[in-house]
């Protein structure tokens, strides 16, 4: 008997000292899973035809005038790159190269007029599948719903800056207030919701501003109306040694920036037109009477002015560059707000922020006024980035990187194995201050939008560090520029003697870069 006793105690002891280690394995494992670091939140702050002039963190020429101190934040904290372009340099197809990491001829999203393909793969897609909460609020602009993403309010199309609209997948209705700061309020609102959750986030915060026609925020509605701003010095360009493309282009503040739905110069006549029931027949009583009180003497004083030639185009200028850079300051103030609901609930410590642009703009360079062109001012993008305790404070990166290179650049830092379709580099390493050896040296563009609005010609190019290589190719005309020796891009040395072995080098690489992106466009060979 007493051997039995025996034998049912040791077994029980056995059985208590395998349960012991299983369940010590077991509180390692959740212990473990416990202290695995966190994948970061991402919060991707995107402007519409926001100009890397109008960045005081980029010291241009409007900086002091104009400055940006919440947006330049981001600089101070992070990293600014200053060679960041774009594939395509118009609104949708940025829009469509940003969430597939890939071309406009792969994700078939050429021209704004495109629909958006919610089929094929994206960055916020993978991300969602990979334990994200993913969340869309502001412009979308692709034409078709949102996929990929938890929650979602857009505009419909480009929307309307006072009073817009809202679309989600339940509901469609106005809100009263202005665009940025209910874009805004809508995103403070989403991340209010879910910063309890385990789940690190993705939060594409899109503004519409500043896009065209520049409409004034209630806050900002007299801002910069005692500032002259510095001309550009080529706000006269003659186009002298450019071809077709630059002269019959039609984006001049001279001849196409409209007096009434871009300047708000309203007559009596203009009050009938769609321009003006789109900005001011959107407004309440309160925000007519605003707007009244700073635009009635604007319209008063210009009239009688009585302007032409050089000095109109002058006067025109001026008048953007409050409109649009005071739009700006409203996008600014609200970045603020953002950047301070973060650091107050310590989301800023594992959030990378970033802060970027679907494209350049032009600021009076060239005498012109949107985008399109591969040429500096609309082809560079500001891009921004924090990454507390990852990317070093006050860092600036001169690497050539694109808009391409986002969606793989997310998923690198969110541990998500990118697919082979996309097209772009990881930008993680330059984050960290390490350029690899074999990062590219060249970058690929292509525009497709003509005809269309601003008549702005098809064509392609390759950029390096120096020198750019142009093809209007249903022109077969070829421009060429020294950045080094001409940065404003005034003077095509194409077919130069001196530049002989530059362009034959470069018209290879364009070649050899094609066959690398896959481009198959008969037009556009040669």
């Amino acid at each position: 008997m007493m051997k039995q006793v025996n034998f049912l105690l040791t077994n029980s002891l056995v059985l208590l000292f395998t349960f012991a280690l299983a369940a010590a394995s077991c509180t390692n494992q959740k212990a473990k899973e416990t202290s695995a670091p966190k994948p970061p939140n991402i919060l991707f702050i995107f402007t519409d035809d926001h100009a890397f002039q109008a960045i005081s963190a980029y010291e241009d020429r409007l900086a002091a005038l104009a400055p940006t101190p919440n947006i330049d934040r981001i600089a101070r904290g992070g990293m600014r790159f200053d060679k960041a372009y774009v594939t395509n340099s118009i609104c949708a197809p940025s829009r469509a190269t940003i969430l597939t990491g890939t071309h406009s001829h792969v994700n078939g999203h050429r021209t704004n007029g495109d629909i958006f393909d919610g089929n094929q793969i994206t960055f916020p897609k993978l991300l969602k599948e990979n334990g994200y909460t993913t969340a869309l609020i502001g412009k979308w602009h692709l034409r078709s719903a949102p996929t990929g993403f938890d929650h979602w309010e857009i505009l419909p199309g480009q929307g309307h800056y006072y009073n817009p609209d809202f679309i989600s997948a339940t509901d469609t209705g106005a809100v009263e207030g202005y665009v940025s700061d209910l874009i805004t309020e809508k995103s403070l609102a989403w991340l209010e919701a879910n910063k309890s959750e385990d789940k690190p986030f993705l939060l594409m915060l899109q503004h519409k501003a500043p896009h065209r026609e520049w409409e004034k925020g209630p806050d900002h509605l007299d801002l910069y109306e005692d500032i002259t701003f510095p001309e550009p010095d080529n706000l006269f360009d003659d186009y002298s040694t450019r071809g077709t493309a630059a002269r019959e282009q039609d984006m001049t503040i001279e001849k196409t920036m409209q007096m009434a739905s871009d300047l708000k110069i309203w007559t009596a006549d203009s009050k009938n037109q769609g321009s003006f029931n789109r900005t001011y027949g959107r407004m309440n009583e309160e925000q007519r009477a605003a707007w009244d009180a700073v635009y009635d003497p604007i319209i008063e004083e210009f009239q009688e002015l009585n302007l032409s030639g050089e000095e109109l185009v002058k006067w025109k200028y001026q008048r953007y560059m409050r409109d649009y850079l005071a739009t700006i300051r409203s996008v600014d103030d609200n970045v603020g707000r953002v950047l301070d609901y973060l650091e107050e609930n310590g989301l800023d410590e594992n959030t990378l922020i970033v802060y970027t642009s679907d494209q350049g703009f032009y600021l009076g360079e060239h005498g012109w006024f949107d985008k399109r062109f591969m040429y500096e001012e609309s082809f560079r993008t500001p891009l921004l980035m924090q990454w507390k305790g990852k990317i070093p404070e006050g860092s600036v990166n001169k690497d050539l990187v694109s808009n391409l290179d986002f969606a793989q650049t997310f998923l690198d830092i969110a541990g998500v194995e990118a697919p082979d379709r996309m097209q772009g580099r990881s930008l993680l390493p330059l984050m960290m201050g390490n350029t690899p050896d074999d990062w590219r040296d060249y970058l690929y563009y292509h525009y497709y939008e003509f005809p269309g609005v601003h008549s702005v010609q098809k064509h392609e190019g390759v950029t390096g560090e120096r020198h750019k290589l142009m093809h209007f190719y249903e022109l077969d005309e070829w421009e060429l520029y020294d950045l080094e020796k001409d940065p404003m891009e005034m003077k095509n040395v194409y077919d130069q003697p001196e530049y002989d072995s530059i362009q034959s080098k470069l018209k290879d690489r364009l070649k050899r870069i094609k066959t690398q992106y896959g481009v198959i466009h008969p037009k556009s060979d040669y």
